[in-house]
């Protein structure tokens, strides 16, 4: 079994949150990739409900804060929901992965998790007016 680091980073190269998810198949699709992740984000946010939600994608009913969205109401999130959102976000350029050195364009491309990889997610900022 394989693990891997999953990392955010800003546009302009700053870490930002990271962590680790041991137990993985030595090879998954960048889709299982992204749907991991969620479950994950998710998993450990219901777990301990605050007022904020740091995550991929942003839940229903949230308002965008500096790193992060602020829950209007404390509440359980729906893994499944997020990682459709996060799904869609990816084929829109919402965001794009790296694993490893090289970035990954097909939700259903093969990756391989040998060598215990950093997975990067880059949130991209839409341009006001472009």
């Amino acid at each position: 079994m394989a693990r891997a680091i999953f990392r955010d980073e800003s546009p302009l190269g700053d870490r930002l949150d990271a962590f680790e998810l041991p137990d993985l198949p030595d090879s998954v699709t960048v889709r299982e990739l992204i749907r991991l992740r969620v479950r994950e984000e998710v998993a450990r946010y219901n777990a301990d409900p605050g007022p904020s939600f740091r995550g991929l994608v942003r839940p229903d009913d949230t308002e965008a804060e500096l790193n992060g969205y602020h829950m209007r109401k404390r509440r359980s999130i729906s893994w499944e929901r997020q990682a459709d959102i996060a799904e869609r976000a990816f084929t829109r350029n919402g965001f794009v992965v790296l694993v490893g050195d090289r970035q990954v364009e097909d939700l259903d491309e093969s990756v391989a998790l040998t060598g215990d990889p950093e997975i990067v997610f880059i949130k991209l900022v839409p341009l006001v007016g472009g």
